[in-house]
């Protein structure tokens, strides 16, 4: 599916010049022709990256930047005809991704549009490496946090790794062997059963309590972390 920009311009010139040269690139693009509409458009929620002019009637590009910004993380590029430092220090300060000055090559522009693009793709894919989800069970690898139905679980050290290990690798049956080497460590020479305690501990505190059924024994191997209802 084609990434779709929005190019708020009041110049209608430039807008359709735009609009020309993007989808010949492979872009879909929908335009708006006032600060408003470019608001309401960028907001909407399908749009993955907006080219924002900097004079527009009724809203200023920088108002229609800040509110944005107070509910989106969208790629902007500020557009504008003024080459003055402070344009382009107040719209990278109200959130901008980058600036490019009238008159501008395409090539420039659309290599600008290729960087945010890329830096919003991995910032998405990191976001989601930290955050582990299955339902309304959710791990947040950074903060070392985890909650279901939106309230706090509590768990120890080893609960916390041996939970995430099971949510990284779901739908992969895990001896108890291979759980003792990735949660415990190689150089752990207790007994094996350890993990049939800390899976109950697991279960007690997330399975039972939720009323869930994630974690699954499998007779004679081990266990399995499986969030289809």
């Amino acid at each position: 599916m084609a990434e779709k920009i929005l190019v708020v311009e009041d110049e209608s010139k430039i807008a359709r010049f735009l609009e020309l040269e993007l989808k010949h690139e492979g872009y879909e693009v929908e335009l708006a022709f006032d600060g408003r509409d470019g608001l309401e458009k960028a907001l909407r929620g399908d749009i993955h990256l907006v080219i924002l002019d900097l004079m527009l009637p009724m809203l200023s590009g920088l108002e229609v930047l800040r509110r944005i910004r107070k509910t989106s993380d969208l790629p902007v590029i500020m557009l504008t005809a003024k080459d003055d430092v402070s344009d382009k220090v107040g719209g990278l300060d109200s959130g901008a991704d980058d600036y490019v000055t009238k008159p501008f090559a395409i090539e420039e522009l659309l290599a600008r549009i290729r960087v945010a693009l890329k830096r919003k793709e991995q910032h998405g894919r990191k976001n989601a490496e930290e955050l582990l989800e299955a339902g309304s069970l959710v791990l947040n690898k950074t903060s070392h946090r985890v909650t279901c139905n939106g309230e706090e679980v509590t768990l120890s050290k080893k609960e916390y790794d041996l939970l995430e290990y099971m949510m990284e690798n779901r739908g992969i049956v895990l001896t108890r062997e291979k759980l003792i080497e990735k949660v415990w460590g190689y150089d752990y020479y207790g007994d094996t059963n350890v993990t049939d305690v800390y899976i109950r501990y697991l279960r007690a505190k997330v399975d039972q309590k939720y009323n869930l059924s994630y974690i699954k024994t499998i007779r004679g191997v081990g266990y399995i972390f499986e969030d289809r209802e």
